[in-house]
Formats: C-alpha cells, structure tokens, sequence
C-alpha cells in the first residue's frame, strides 16, 4: 500500500524559511516552483515537489541573485537542464574573473605600499570600446565614471584613450562597483591609488570585498547542493533527469506554463 503524499498549504512552505504565505504565491506565480493543484474550494495544495522547488530556489539565490536563480529553476522545471547548468557555469566564470582582478588590485597595493611606481601593464593605450568589452559593460557606464570623477583619461578631441594605468583603475572601479560602493567612495579609493600615500582604504575595501567573494562562492556551492537534492528527487519521482524533467515542463506547461500568470 501506498504512503499518503504529504501535502502542504503555502503558509507551510513559507515558514521553513521565513517567507510569507504570499512570497510563496508570488514564487508559484514566477514560475521558480511548480504550479500547484487546487481543492474544490481553489485553496492551493503544495507537495514534496514543491518544497524541493522552494527549498533550490532560496538557497540558490544567495550565491546567484534573484534573475539567476529564477533562469536556474525555470530552465529545471522546463525540463531543460542544460540551460540551467549553463547559467551556473555564467556565474561561476564571473566570480573567478573577480577574483582574478582582486589579485590584480592586491598587487597594485602592494606596490602602492612600498612606494614604488607601478608597472605598465601589458599593450599600450586602448580606446573606450575596447575597454568597455573588457569589463562587460558599456561605454556610456565609462563616461559615467569618467564624470563622477573615477577615471581620467586622454582625450582627443572626443575620443578617449585609456592608458594601462586607466584600465587598472577602471578593473578596480568594476570590482567596487559589483561590492556595492557608490561612485563617490570608488573615486575617493582611486585618488588613494593615485597618491600612493595612503593604500589603508584601498587594502579595506581589497579585505571587505575578498571576504565577500568568499562568501558567495559558499553560497554558490550551499545553493548548487540544494539544487542537486531537488534534482535527484525528481529522478526518484519522475525516472531519470532528462525524461523526468521533461515530465514535470509538460506538467507544467498543461498547468498554464512556466513563468506564466496563474489564476488565483
């Protein structure tokens, strides 16, 4: 004989994780957990599977943010894994180009420390496009710095050509700028980096966000575990990864699809 499925109300769900009832709905409305089946009456009725959603859900959102982790789930329960898997390795390949402009930065106050000039990085002078692909961002982002007072570059006439030492300063802004300091402290560490006087702020703010990749990097791996358990139930519930999956998108295509507006 068959064990009775456990079956939850939103409130439920949204207490193992200090949610409200209505962060729940609004998750279910997302597309980021499973539509749910209704009573009679139209109350909404969760399952195993659904907490399994919630449980990913949240914890992958520490590590990847909200629009990542709402890619990761959608794609999951699609039934399109690899889409899932690729939107982690994203987020993998930029928090190690993180690290490695840390790395960068470390060494540029290192040097600024022992009051010796910097060394020119490699290549000469590139213009702003060329930069702004470097970064990932876009041009219009560089004159922003450039009018907050962050970067100062030559110009000619009105095209702009960034030295080595402007692209050092411009990696450096990008880093802070991704820890969420605002563009006047950014401009008030570069002006350290300029005196070579005072490296003190720019080695706190090197420590604060060092500590910070290294936290999300935690997360990343807490929130790809969860994510893995929901997987491997969807393998005993549904069969093997790539059909059971697929099972679950049909579901929930028939249910009104994935990301779609719900009725209440």
């Amino acid at each position: 004989m068959k064990s009775k499925k456990a079956v939850y109300r939103p409130v439920d769900l949204a207490r193992a994780h200090g949610l409200s009832a209505q962060a729940v709905r609004n998750y279910e409305q997302a597309g980021v957990i499973p539509p749910a089946a209704r009573t009679e009456s139209g109350y909404r009725v969760y399952t195993d599977d659904h907490a399994g959603a919630l449980d990913a859900y949240v914890a992958l959102v520490p590590g990847y943010g909200y629009r990542r982790a709402g890619e990761v789930m959608r794609s999951v329960l699609c039934g399109d894994l690899p889409t899932a898997l690729a939107v982690l390795d994203t987020a993998h390949v930029q928090l190690q180009r993180d690290r490695e402009i840390l790395d960068g930065v470390a060494s540029t106050a290192v040097v600024l420390a022992s009051g010796v000039p910097a060394a020119p990085g490699p290549g000469g002078p590139v213009p702003v496009g060329v930069l702004a692909r470097r970064l990932g961002v876009t041009p219009a982002t560089l004159r922003k710095w450039e009018r907050a007072g962050v970067l100062a570059p030559a110009r000619s006439g009105t095209a702009r050509s960034y030295s080595p030492d402007d692209v050092r300063d411009a990696e450096l802004a990008h880093l802070l700028r991704r820890g969420g300091y605002p563009l006047d402290r950014i401009a008030a560490v570069i002006g350290q980096v300029h005196a070579a006087g005072g490296p003190g702020p720019l080695a706190a703010s090197i420590d604060q966000w060092r500590g910070r990749i290294t936290g999300c990097g935690r997360a990343m791996l807490t929130g790809a575990a969860r994510l893995a358990d929901y997987l491997s139930f969807l393998d005993r519930t549904t069969g093997p990864a790539s059909a059971g999956l697929q099972a679950a998108g049909d579901a929930q295509h028939g249910a009104g699809g994935v990301g779609g507006v719900g009725a209440e």
